[in-house]
């Protein structure tokens, strides 16, 4: 599909759909991003992946890759290290993330047992990345709404990549998850999504149509597919 508004400037893709090597994207006044080249005013995917832009910058996610962070992403991830001045987190990236003792209270602590009142080695947190440019490993706050400490609930990993397909467009998807299962949803963009039910079994059950849509994510249909998972699956659970 071409969305094209004058001959010189135009997208050649849709998002999430499959693109090959050398396969053009777009023409005109867009910038190359992840797995994309530029030659005169056209770019081109460099792999097979699926297509994404954000504004003008385009760029082609691989069918499953690492997390590589964006100021302003929400994830969740655990604690592995502490010290004096904050904590190091595993946000499932070849990048781990820096917590500072000052984005995660606003009241001054020197003493060490302090930090570990705060947060301890192996707590899950949900954050929001602050600062980040490849040249340095990111930076994290737990300091807005809804940011803290995660205290109970299950979490399942799935592919970055498919992180877009599990919200849908204009959140339909993910919507359609939290309506019929009355679970919360917290849907981290590095690849793990928090899921909070009344029952264990309820979140089993959702997490295994999250599964679903991982696996069938590229598949025309999933969303007739996946209300009926929901009603077969967690109809009993409630």
């Amino acid at each position: 599909m071409c969305i094209s508004w004058d001959d010189e400037v135009a997208i050649f893709t849709q998002k999430r759909q499959i693109v090959t090597p050398g396969e053009l994207l777009a023409q005109g006044e867009y910038y190359p991003e992840l797995n994309t080249f530029k030659e005169k005013d056209k770019i081109y995917s460099m792999i097979v992946g699926l297509f994404d832009y954000r504004g003008n910058r385009l760029s082609v996610m691989p069918l499953k890759h690492c997390y590589i962070p964006y100021v302003g992403d929400l994830v969740i991830g655990k604690v592995v290290d502490s010290g004096m001045s904050g904590w190091t987190v595993d946000i499932n990236s070849p990048y781990s993330a820096l917590l500072p003792l000052t984005e995660a209270t606003s009241r001054p602590h020197s003493i060490r047992k302090e930090v570990e009142g705060i947060l301890r080695i192996g707590d899950l947190i949900k954050a929001k990345v602050i600062a980040f440019d490849r040249t340095k490993d990111p930076i994290l706050t737990i300091r807005d709404r809804d940011l803290g400490r995660v205290t109970r609930g299950k979490v399942v990993k799935i592919s970055p990549s498919k992180i877009p397909r599990l919200i849908g467009k204009k959140g339909s998807m993910i919507n359609l998850l939290k309506k019929e299962s009355l679970c919360d949803l917290t849907v981290g963009q590095n690849g793990v999504i928090l899921v909070v039910c009344k029952s264990p079994e309820a979140e089993e059950a959702v997490i295994d149509v999250i599964r679903m849509i991982e696996r069938e994510a590229h598949t025309q249909g999933l969303t007739d597919r996946v209300s009926e998972a929901l009603r077969r699956r967690i109809g009993g659970t409630q």
